[in-house]
């Protein structure tokens, strides 16, 4: 099934990008494993408003989580190993890998990630653009 363009008004140049971060967003993974939050923490003293993803990790050590950035995506993933020398008597926590993928806007940039009691928090800021009014000479011809 072909998709129709929703941004074709001609008053809407390059935003070719746009429609693909669309597709992109709709064709990412609908697994709910692991839970996570999204929340928009104000600005205190000298920290710029900004993003928090905080994802429930329980069970994941630093070094089996990775956070990257992809072409403007932020991609957070975990990986564990069986332990094979553990017998089981029950096992009801199982042991999964996992990656969650975050399309960033142009300009978000990521400040830094934290793992404490099980919750991986990763926090995105959005430098405020400087505003440039650039006069454009126009020439004639004959």
């Amino acid at each position: 099934m072909s998709r129709t363009p929703s941004l074709n008004s001609p008053f809407l140049l390059g935003f070719d990008d746009i429609e693909r971060a669309l597709d992109r967003a709709t064709r990412s993974s609908s697994d709910g494993y692991p839970p996570y939050n999204i929340e928009r923490l104000a600005k205190v003293g000298a920290l710029p408003e900004r993003l928090r993803i905080t994802l429930a990790v329980a069970g994941f050590t630093l070094d089996q989580l990775e956070v990257t950035l992809e072409e403007r995506q932020l991609v957070i993933r975990g990986r564990q190993q069986d332990e094979k020398e553990r017998v089981f008597l029950h096992r009801g926590i199982a042991a999964r890998q996992f990656q969650r993928t975050f399309l960033m806007a142009e300009g978000m940039q990521v400040q830094g990630a934290e793992l404490m009691n099980g919750l991986l928090s990763v926090d995105l800021v959005r430098p405020e653009p400087d505003r440039i009014v650039q006069k454009i000479n126009i020439t004639e011809r004959e």
